[in-house]
């Protein structure tokens, strides 16, 4: 690693990995125990905690050396979030953002470390077998009527940052069940300026790229670029015909905000 990064590379990797490593997880084991008191006494709300994640994110970023602006405010209404996917570092920007539950595939509770701190978060897992469809959508009913703010990407994979894939209208789904009530989607978008001389989508964490080589690529960086995330202003699910129909205004919207930098 030296011969590639320099042992001033190899030193910011050491430093930070070793810094946020100590937070995140520090942060869990609080969390945790929290966690533990809150439980019994607000069953699935989660009056508390969800304020933890958003600033041990929030730290993660900057011992990292990012630079980091929110534009827009999180919605007040009942409903959920959906944003373009990029990155492992997605999960550090929008927790950030606002406090957030993500929805996310299977396999990753699964994956070593990544997984565990899903499953303290609050992830909510989802399978694509189609005979799991009509549990998991009442899974995703209760967690909005708990009051939980989920978050997808309709994507359903990431990029290499700077373009949106077709968004997916499958989970939007949900938030046409009987009994949800006024719901509201609020689109978000994240965008990544690279570091200085660095190749416009080096954070993009796509395809069959490995994890451990883009984490140490991302650490060893000497100037980190810029993350910003975009909270646009929510759209009212009832004014929309159907899941399609609202899952294409979120991908424009999405895709809008992504073109100020991009296209």
């Amino acid at each position: 690693m030296s011969g590639r990064y320099g042992m001033g590379g190899v030193a910011r990797v050491a430093l930070r990995g070793t810094i946020v490593g100590a937070l995140v997880f520090g942060g869990l084991a609080v969390k945790l125990i929290l966690r533990a008191a809150e439980a019994p006494l607000f069953g699935p709300a989660r009056p508390v905690t969800p304020y933890l994640t958003q600033a041990v994110c929030r730290a993660a970023l900057w011992l990292m050396g990012f630079g980091f602006v929110v534009q827009g405010k999180p919605m007040q209404q009942h409903g959920l979030v959906v944003a373009n996917h990029a990155s492992w570092l997605d999960i550090f920007a929008l927790n950030a953002a606002q406090r957030v539950y993500f929805v996310s595939k299977s396999e990753v509770a699964a994956w070593p470390a990544i997984g565990w701190l899903a499953r303290a978060t609050g992830t909510l897992f989802i399978t694509r077998k189609t005979a799991h469809a009509k549990r998991q959508q009442l899974d995703f009913e209760s967690r909005l009527r708990a009051g939980h703010r989920l978050l997808f990407f309709p994507e359903g994979t990431s990029t290499d940052s700077t373009f949106t894939l077709p968004f997916k209208p499958t989970l939007f789904a949900a938030l046409y069940a009987e009994g949800m009530g006024d719901v509201w989607v609020q689109p978000a978008s994240v965008i990544y300026t690279a570091p200085a001389g660095a190749p416009t989508n080096f954070y993009g964490w796509w395809g069959d790229m490995d994890f451990a080589p883009h984490l140490i690529a991302t650490l060893a960086a000497k100037g980190q670029g810029r993350i910003e995330v975009i909270l646009h202003p929510p759209l009212r699910v009832a004014d929309y015909a159907g899941r399609k129909q609202l899952a294409a205004a979120c991908e424009a919207v999405v895709r809008a905000g992504l073109s100020q930098t991009f296209e």
